[in-house]
């Protein structure tokens, strides 16, 4: 990696969900290449154990924003607090996420795994687009899942109330939401110099099911001890972030470092474009 110092030095990233997983062993490697690291947690003593964490093994020390990404209004918080220092932002990638053993709803009124892992980055996201695009060239990354593959979206029905609640039907509705976002975002922002690329970084040894109970702390220690470590799951991310083989690349869907046809060419029509609109009315984030 160390071809790709150089161009990383001064290029500052935002990056959610960085205090355990893949989002920190991101945060970890873009630090120890040069990049400006800001965070966004949700809990402050995971974000200090973070820092502390990063600096220990690159020298350097990233900073944080506290958000609570269930919240709308959290999220607008944070928002304004990043664009308030007036300082570029040329990679944003949208990593957190969860999964929700049982229904659950957020502050808001909306089903907690499509709350936080889709509708936060959608919000998120074109809260950030005009410094990001001010700060072309820059990247935003939209970490998802091939569970998108076998996920369902009813725009009448977008949070799946009207259907029994499963963990993996939510989480596979989430993912799949943001494929189509990662599309369409590429779309609008086409002559810009901002790409837009959605990754599944694969099976991670992370704490993604870290959840009162028995069946997830059995799921997590087989997790821990059969998936790759999270340093091996960034590779995708991380290339996506920094390789110069695809700075022109958008509206793609990487896994294992090759991009593949996602789910949503099979959508007919304008699907992804109503998709946008109805996110937009449901976090109060325009559109466009």
């Amino acid at each position: 990696m160390n071809d790709l110092l150089k161009p990383m030095s001064g290029r500052r990233t935002v990056i959610t969900g960085a205090t355990s997983g893949h989002g920190r062993a991101l945060a970890t490697a873009l630090t120890s290449m040069g990049a400006d690291c800001l965070m966004i947690g949700r809990n402050r003593a995971k974000c200090e154990e973070t820092v502390s964490l990063i600096r220990d093994k690159t020298g350097r020390a990233p900073g944080f924003v506290l958000c609570d990404l269930s919240s709308l209004r959290d999220i607008e918080r944070a928002a304004r607090e990043i664009l308030a220092d007036s300082r570029p932002i040329h990679i944003l990638i949208n990593n957190a996420g969860l999964v929700s053993q049982r229904y659950s709803e957020t502050v808001d009124g909306n089903e907690e795994t499509f709350a936080v892992n889709y509708l936060s980055m959608y919000a998120l996201t074109i809260m950030l687009k005009p410094r990001i695009v001010e700060s072309a060239p820059a990247r935003i990354i939209n970490v998802s899942s091939d569970t998108h593959r076998i996920g369902a979206l009813d725009l009448d029905d977008i949070q799946g109330r009207n259907r029994r609640y499963t963990f993996m039907g939510a989480y596979s509705r989430s993912k799949l939401a943001v494929v189509h976002f990662t599309v369409e975002l590429a779309r609008l922002l086409e002559g810009t110099g901002v790409t837009v690329n959605a990754v599944d970084p694969g099976p991670i040894a992370s704490g993604i099911a870290d959840k009162p109970g028995v069946i997830p702390a059995i799921a997590n220690a087989v997790i821990r001890l059969t998936f790759p470590s999270p340093e091996k799951a960034c590779r995708t991310a991380l290339h996506l972030a920094v390789s110069e083989e695809v700075a022109g690349t958008t509206g793609g869907y990487f896994r294992f470092m090759k991009m593949k046809p996602p789910k949503t060419v099979q959508k007919p029509g304008d699907f992804g474009m109503r998709l946008m609109h109805l996110s937009a009315k449901m976090t109060g984030a325009p559109w466009g």
